[in-house]
């Protein structure tokens, strides 16, 4: 009965989930069906395990929330995001629109505005760049999705990506957690994306197929509620807050926009292995400070003060075109609040159903896989990320509920933490891209497009590409360890 109630509770939160409805509901509903079925006392469930547990990531990970969403919003007001989309697709023209739309969706990314942030602002851009090039609007979720949620999100080393952060605390590792197994996927990814696209737009051209135009703008899906609802639980910023704020009309200079993407990969990567490393922090094993260690901190800490940094900076830089900085930075900070909230309330049911008994087979069915640890990791993340809709959500419950066991196992395999690290980074955002993930809902909403139209692309640039990527960091990991 047990196992019965935790696929019920599961399945109700997907269905629902998946019809717009909101997982701050749904998650302690589903939490105490399961809790239910197996006998357990669900107020205790509730207050107790779900906010315990749900309390604990926002302690965690809000900074983070919030600071990037600030970040994003900044760089988008401040017309930086737009002039390095413009930028790049000035240099590489409507020949290589495809490459374009990729390359400027993985820059802002991998430079922390999040993906929200940079799909809003890459569509309409994107569009005209197909327009011109004569290439289908279908094809354009694809490459939005290619160049902004997949090898910048959980493959390059170095990434602020909420995803690349949340396994930190868990396996002491920093972002930058094994870099060269990283590039190499990120590789793979990208070529493997890339080999798809230009295959499909050449098949679209020897059929006469032209751009045809978006059913939808990029405004409509702002202000489209269920979108909304399916967003805020899959990324880190709330998409309605993108309309507050006043945007520049007036683009900085390209090395201005770039300035603050610098900023923050250069003091994310000082920080994580220069700063830090050095500080003498004995002081955090005191109870006042949690009793914890620099390892299980000093990721977060690194990226913080990488996004602080950068805040300053492109303050400094952008103060006349921050037309309305107040209205901005309220925008920015709002956008933290559902998302994080969202987020933390699928790891409050992750944390109910980890506590329950009937969890102890599904526990003892993903350490016996075949293939060792570095297999079963990869799929749990997989697995439950899939189910929730969310990389970051499934990332989190996977860890919170068998985190420890792994690093057990990785001591007694001789594993490094890092690469545990980095394959659990990888399998959290493979098969997140369903049809439910509210990324994916929001892009198509974004580009006018429909899942019968595009979505297929999406598979095959979002999920074929990252599995393919996971699979050569597990063989080579396995071989060779963490490089």
């Amino acid at each position: 009965m047990g196992l019965l109630g935790i696929l019920l509770g599961l399945g109700l939160l997907v269905w629902l989930a998946f019809r717009g409805w909101s997982v701050l509901g749904l998650a302690p509903v589903a939490a105490l069906i399961a809790a239910g079925f197996a006998g357990e006392p669900l107020l205790a469930h509730w207050t107790q395990t779900f906010m315990g547990s749900a309390a604990g990531f926002i302690a965690q990970f809000f900074p983070l929330f919030l600071l990037g969403a600030l970040f994003g919003k900044l760089m988008a007001d401040s017309g930086s995001v737009s002039a390095i989309a413009q930028f790049i697709t000035e240099k590489l023209g409507s020949k290589r629109a495809i490459l374009s739309v990729v390359l400027a969706g993985a820059l802002v990314t991998y430079g922390g505005v999040s993906l929200f942030v940079a799909m809003f602002v890459l569509a309409p851009m994107g569009q005209a760049l197909f327009k011109a090039a004569n290439i289908p609007n279908r094809l354009l979720p694809g490459a939005v999705m290619l160049g902004t949620a997949t090898f910048t999100m959980s493959a390059l080393p170095g990434s602020p990506a909420i995803q690349n952060a949340i396994p930190m605390p868990f396996f002491e590792t920093t972002p930058f957690a094994a870099p060269g197994l990283g590039f190499i996927a990120a590789a793979i990814m990208f070529g493997f994306g890339m080999w798809w696209l230009s295959r499909s737009e050449a098949a679209a051209r020897r059929n006469g197929e032209g751009f045809g135009g978006p059913a939808a703008t990029a405004a409509d899906a702002a202000s489209d509620s269920m979108v909304r609802e399916r967003a805020t639980a899959s990324r880190e910023f709330d998409p309605a807050e993108l309309e507050h704020g006043a945007r520049s009309p007036q683009l900085p200079s390209i090395g201005i926009a770039l300035l603050p993407l610098i900023v923050v990969m250069a003091v994310n990567l000082t920080m994580s292995l220069l700063v830090l490393p050095r500080l003498d922090t004995s002081f955090l094993a005191e109870p006042r400070w949690g009793g914890t260690t620099i390892a299980s901190v000093g990721g977060v800490w690194s990226v913080l003060m990488a996004l602080g940094a950068a805040i300053l900076v492109l303050y400094a830089f952008n103060r006349s075109r921050l037309q309305s900085l107040r209205d901005t930075v309220d925008a920015g900070l709002n956008a933290a609040a559902l998302p994080i909230i969202s987020v933390a309330s699928l790891v409050g049911f992750g944390a109910v159903v980890a506590a329950l008994p009937a969890f102890a087979a599904v526990r003892e069915w993903v350490l016996t896989i075949e293939g060792g640890p570095l297999v079963g990791l990869a799929i749990a993340t997989n697995v439950l990320s899939a189910l929730t809709g969310s990389a970051s959500g499934g990332l989190t419950i996977a860890l919170g509920a068998l985190g420890e066991t792994y690093m057990e196992l990785a001591y007694q395999y001789g594993i490094d933490p890092a690469l545990m690290h980095r394959v659990a980074v990888i399998g959290a955002g493979s098969l997140d891209s369903l049809p439910h993930n509210g990324a994916v809902v929001t892009m198509l909403a974004v580009c006018g497009a429909t899942h019968k139209e595009s979505y297929f692309d999406i598979v095959m640039v979002g999920i074929v590409s990252a599995i393919l990527g996971l699979i050569a960091v597990v063989v080579l990991g396995s071989m060779f360890g963490s490089f």
